[in-house]
């Protein structure tokens, strides 16, 4: 029982961590991107020359796509902050109701390397054709979803950014689409930018620039990549714990048909059958997998409550991409593992109850 305890604990941590990961990193990812961007077909987010409109003709074609949740309009441009001797470039990224103008939220890795704490003052340098300059003030830090380079991200106005660019009120570097909690799979992401870009295709005015739709799959391939061999790995560690607790039970198994060899010959000359007495031991067996399924699951679901929300457990993110390790108990998840996890340790112990059909009762009341 402890050994199945044992299994079933790694089994259901590898479940929660697997989905922990995958639920910290396609947040984080889409807290500085979006789930979906659609921008100009061959231009980059940080071009200024280009920009598009925050109410194109078929933005309400693309609000009744199912699984839509937002449609917000954002700016992109690259800066380079300075503080002190200290210099560093970041994107800026301009949202709607980011605060009053000039108003900076800078990410917690920003704030270390240069120093920068909520009420200092942010000079940034925007160099295009003329070097512009701009003081931000710090309003507030905020922790980075992911440690990567890509994540530092300074949140400021919207309307500072047009003012910045030249641009009108109503324009914009890309529309930023937010998907329902049920809508971020992989695949589903996939298919719902290949539905928006259909959408800007199909119903664009003439005088509208061509629009291209790209979910964040595509624009950060490693890091679903990444998760997709997190995924494969989990599978083998969960068929190897089934395997491992289901021959553990098979000795265990083994062993109570052994001590109770006397016990079958008289069942069986009293009349039961190999079958009738198989299930007898199936049923004692079945109840020690169920009780070690139960601890197992008990202990596990303990330590995801304790990391959760402690984060004890710590990572180096230059290799994991977060720094700490991730858990989600995704209760469907763990209980699909549980059921398919017990159907093998059960079919794998049906081999020794075969060992019933062996015993000879009369050689075994002989003995008696």
């Amino acid at each position: 029982m402890v050994s199945i305890a044992i299994s079933f604990l790694v089994m259901i941590l590898a479940v929660s961590i697997s989905a922990g990961y995958r639920k910290e990193i396609r947040e984080g990812v889409s807290s500085f991107s979006g789930d979906i961007v659609l921008g100009p077909v061959g231009q980059s987010y940080l071009n200024s020359d280009q920009p598009i409109s925050v109410t194109p003709s078929y933005m309400q074609q693309m609000l009744d796509v199912d699984g839509v949740k937002s449609i917000s309009p954002v700016i992109y441009r690259a800066g380079i902050v300075k503080s002190g001797s200290e210099i560093n470039g970041v994107v800026f990224k301009g949202v709607r109701d980011a605060g009053e103008s000039l108003e900076a939220s800078i990410p917690s890795g920003l704030a270390k390397k240069m120093s920068l704490q909520v009420g200092d003052p942010m000079l940034t340098y925007f160099v295009g054709e003329n070097v512009k300059a701009r003081r931000f003030n710090v309003v507030s830090i905020y922790d980075n979803p992911l440690d990567i380079e890509e994540a530092l991200i300074v949140y400021v106005p919207l309307e500072d950014m047009q003012r910045l660019n030249d641009w009108e009120e109503d324009q914009a570097s890309a529309l930023e689409v937010t998907l329902g909690s049920a809508y971020k799979s992989t695949l589903t992401m996939e298919d719902k930018a290949a539905e928006l870009g259909n959408i800007a295709v199909l119903y664009a005015q003439d005088d509208e620039p061509n629009m291209m739709a790209t979910s964040i799959v595509s624009q950060y391939p490693q890091l679903f990549d990444w998760l997709d061999l997190i995924d494969f790995n989990v599978f083998f560690i969960l068929l190897l714990m089934a395997i491992v607790a289901g021959f553990n039970m098979i000795s265990g198994l083994l062993i109570m048909l052994f001590r109770n060899i006397s016990t079958i010959g008289t069942l069986k000359a009293l009349g039961m059958t190999d079958k009738g007495i198989g299930r007898v031991f199936l049923r004692v067996a079945s109840n020690l997998v169920l009780k070690g399924m139960l601890i197992g699951n008990a202990l596990a679901l303990l330590f995801c409550f304790i990391q959760g929300r402690t984060h004890f457990m710590k990572l180096n993110p230059e290799n994991y991409f977060v720094s700490f390790v991730p858990v989600a108990v995704n209760i469907p998840m763990i209980l699909l593992a549980d059921l398919a996890a017990y159907i093998i340790i059960m079919l794998l112990l049906l081999l020794p109850s075969l060992f019933i059909s062996k015993v000879d009762p009369a050689q075994t009341m002989r003995t008696q």
